[in-house]
């Protein structure tokens, strides 16, 4: 109890040394370090491909790269003021700008490295708008959509993807081999990339004011970016290939962040987000003869609350003493009701009925805790208004699924009990079963779902078992399929680095010797001298790393997704490759940190994000300033990518035996208990439902000590109706046996890329046969010399010594 004392007295002292309007905010929106209050306000966070427009667009340069504005306007100024001399950007008309624009690529197309890296920032200064000239952002963000079309029509993106191919190779003959790399060492890359993004994201953003003819190109752009176009592969290949290079150490300064950022905006272009994922999902559905899905996840997510996470124990301690409080009381009470019993009993009587009333209140279920284990109690009784009460849901957010082989084992253990035999695959015969079993049957088969995944096994077995009667298969040659095909002889080298980044990039990851440097895109040449400088840089370095962790989250689970819709078994030679690299242990260490803190962390500075501070005059930074941050709630980019890491969990783990073990053996549970604590609900779903596949394997002890998680499981993750995970019977009978599950799928995995895409391997067996006795025999075989040297040795072994019955052989 000391310790909690001086905690709260060290607390108090802060607030005093806070300024009033700060303390209120303080003391309202803070969480504890360690712990957390279990009554957080809900986060108004919505969920989306991306965070708004602008916030993309500053997102790409960091507070280092500020000065390169100027540098760019004045390179662009010199070579337009020499052609057009007295004139604006803004009042030249369309058939003018076209012929800048091309006189410009034109100028990329020189030998010299300075004149080459000049014309390029001209070129993104046209990108970036021609801020100079703009007095507001909304008119910067007119003139940036208005000159990236006529860049892209005048084949701008084209020209950057072939010198961009010609830096990397430069890149990688001539690698970087100093100490300390910095900004400098990559800003050829740089500009290149920077035009690159903008034009693509910039494209990519549709607004009701577009021309049909913007429209037309915006299309043309979305096929050409996908497709083997630029350098007879998909641009996004070309940046995988950079992301290996980079990891392997052929070329430390490429600006990772750039090219992650590049590379998630083509994936999310090219292939579609989560909306086309939806619509997507609903057009296969209806091709393959499906029903159409129970719910739109998309909407029912939105839709849903965040529950109270659990209490901390600060929380415990407060309820136990106003618990001790409350029964003080009711002894006072009691010894006075004692004293006027004999005077006015029907009065005592009354008092008695009305304080059993209240203690009835006090101990409703939300009210009493239940057995604790160490790391989580339920939370104090919270006074709810009246209308809240009476407010229940209608039902459970999500209706039923029932899965064939689940009908198929509850049938068998059913036949198995009342007839003693089986009947195998057979889910119709139901003679000698009781009528409640008849029952159980046509409730299961109502709520059957079959899954595109499914169908799509079952073909490719039926492909496997019949090669030559089965027929070609129809392979369509959307986005995804040429994305598959293109990473397909690299899948695994690119997942690793992947993750080398992430780990790098983690708050939790300590800096190693042995780790990549993420940091070169970032750094100055001459490092900070004052304090103020000093601060100015971490915030723009945990910017940078946050960036990073949100474009790599995002590049995964938009892979991840678009696969399994495309093919089940893409899907799961991604999923495999990341479990093979240990991306499970890593997001749980990524998660096994203060997640509030993370959160709600405020590493930016508002008035140094593009365009604002291109068009504002910059105030005098101060130290009180960059600690202050922004005034939001939490932290858009942060929360995104806890949520995409925790979704990418799921899609490794479900319906995989031994993977859903390897949680329950590395003590996920706790960490993904604290993350219940961030009050959000599309987050809490689905750590819940990380939660819940394990629940069976953790023990009746923590069940019982947890049932308020286990009650949010109940409301807010959907039922497989004979799926008993809150009670985790017969589990002896599931050996886990990680190698065989793996090998399996591996297996299958192999089969089918040799069979759809490996063309030179095909089967030996399945090759016309040459039956013409005369061009058989006319071949010419080359014999080793060996066999040439033991010829008389041979014939003796295998003819002479060997009787032949010609008899047999003639007939």
């Amino acid at each position: 109890m000391e310790g909690v004392g001086l905690c709260a007295n060290n607390k108090q002292k802060q607030n005093q040394m806070l300024p009033n309007k700060m303390r209120g905010e303080f003391t309202r929106n803070q969480r504890k370090d360690s712990e957390g209050f279990s009554e957080a306000p809900d986060l108004e966070f919505e969920y989306s491909d991306a965070d708004k427009w602008t916030v993309e667009l500053s997102e790409l340069y960091s507070y280092t790269e500020g000065p390169e504005f100027l540098l760019n306007r004045k390179c662009f100024e010199e070579d337009f003021h020499t052609h057009m001399p007295d004139q604006k950007w803004t009042e030249l008309d369309s058939v003018q700008h076209r012929a800048h624009a091309m006189r410009l690529l034109d100028g990329l197309d020189v030998i010299g490295r300075e004149r080459r890296l000049k014309v390029a920032r001209a070129i993104l200064y046209m990108a970036q708008g021609t801020f100079s000239e703009c007095s507001s952002e909304p008119e910067v963000q007119h003139w940036m959509r208005y000159n990236v079309f006529l860049l892209l029509d005048v084949g701008a993106f084209t020209a950057l993807v072939e010198l961009l191919n010609m830096e990397i190779d430069a890149a990688c003959s001539s690698a970087v081999r100093k100490p300390a790399i910095s900004l400098a060492d990559s800003t050829d890359l740089r500009v290149l990339l920077n035009i690159m993004y903008l034009m693509v994201v910039t494209i990519q953003r549709e607004e009701p004011t577009d021309t049909p003819e913007w429209r037309t190109i915006r299309e043309t752009f979305k096929s050409e970016l996908g497709s083997p176009l630029y350098n007879h592969e998909p641009v996004s290949v070309m940046l995988f290939g950079m992301v290996t290079k980079f990891c392997s150490g052929h070329a430390p300064h490429f600006p990772m962040k750039k090219v992650l950022l590049l590379l998630w905006k083509s994936i999310l272009f090219t292939l579609g987000g989560f909306e086309q994922l939806q619509c997507s999902k609903v057009g296969k559905r209806t091709a393959l003869c499906l029903p159409p899905l129970p719910e739109d996840s998309i909407r029912v997510v939105r839709s849903m609350r965040a529950a109270s996470p659990p209490a901390s124990a600060s929380d415990l301690i407060d309820q136990q003493q106003r618990r001790a409080r409350r029964e003080h009381k009711a002894l006072i009470k009691q010894d006075n009701l004692d004293a006027f019993n004999e005077k006015d009993p029907y009065k005592a009587d009354d008092a008695r009925e009305d304080e059993e009333e209240n203690d009835d209140n006090d101990n409703s279920l939300e009210a009493e805790p239940f057995p604790m284990e160490r790391d989580e109690v339920m939370p104090p009784p919270i006074p709810h208004p009246p209308s809240e009460r009476v407010c229940f849901p209608k039902g459970l957010p999500w209706a039923p699924k029932v899965r064939e082989k689940d009908i198929e084992n509850f049938l068998e253990s059913s036949r198995s009990k009342f007839i003693g035999y089986t009947l195998g695959s057979d889910t119709d015969t139901v003679v000698g079963l009781p009528r409640p079993i008849h029952e159980s049957i046509r409730t299961l088969k109502q709520h059957k779902y079959v899954s595109i995944a499914e169908v799509q096994i079952a073909k490719e077995e039926e492909y496997q078992k019949t090669p030559l009667s089965g027929g070609e298969e129809e392979l369509e040659l959307c986005a995804t399929e040429l994305l598959y095909q293109g990473i397909l002889p690299s899948l695994p080298q690119y997942m690793i680095a992947l993750l080398k980044i992430l780990l790098a990039a983690a708050p939790t990851s300590k800096a190693k010797t042995d780790s990549i440097n993420i940091l070169a895109d970032v750094l100055p040449e001459e490092m900070p001298t004052t304090v103020l400088q000093s601060m100015k840089l971490g915030v723009d370095v945990n910017r940078h790393k946050e960036i990073i962790v949100k474009a790599i989250s995002a590049i995964l689970l938009l892979l991840l997704k678009h696969f399994k819709l495309n093919h089940v078994y893409q899907f799961e030679y991604m999923a495999q490759h990341l479990v093979f690299a240990n991306c499970i242990p890593l997001i749980l260490k990524f998660f096994n940190q203060n997640i509030m803190s993370y959160i709600t962390a405020k590493n930016s500075i508002s008035v140094l994000d593009f365009p604002h501070c291109v068009i504002h005059e910059l105030p005098e930074l101060t130290a009180e300033s960059l600690e202050a941050g922004d005034n939001n709630q939490f932290c858009w980019r942060n929360l995104f990518s806890c949520i995409n890491l925790l979704r990418i969990l799921n899609k490794l783990t479900k319906w995989k035996h031994s993977r859903t073990m390897m949680l329950v053996v590395f003590k996920s549970a706790p960490i993904l208990k604290r993350a219940l604590k961030v009050k959000q609900a599309m987050m809490q779903l689905y750590v819940l439902k990380l939660l819940k596949v394990q629940t069976k394997y953790l023990g009746r002890q923590w069940r019982k000590s947890n049932m308020k998680t286990m009650s949010a499981i109940y409301q807010k993750v959907r039922h497989r109706l004979n799926d008993d995970w809150a009670y985790g019977n017969d589990l002896d009978a599931r050996p886990w046996d990680f190698q065989a599950e793996e090998c399996a799928l591996r297996a299958n995995i192999e089969r089918f890329n040799s069979r759809r895409y490996d063309k030179n391997q095909s089967n030996p067996e399945f090759l016309p046969v040459d039956n013409c006795l005369q061009s058989v025999l006319g071949q010419r075989i080359d014999l080793p010399e060996d066999f040439q040297m033991n010829y008389d040795l041979w014939l003796e072994r295998e003819v002479f010594s060997k009787p032949i019955s010609w008899e047999e052989l003639l007939q």
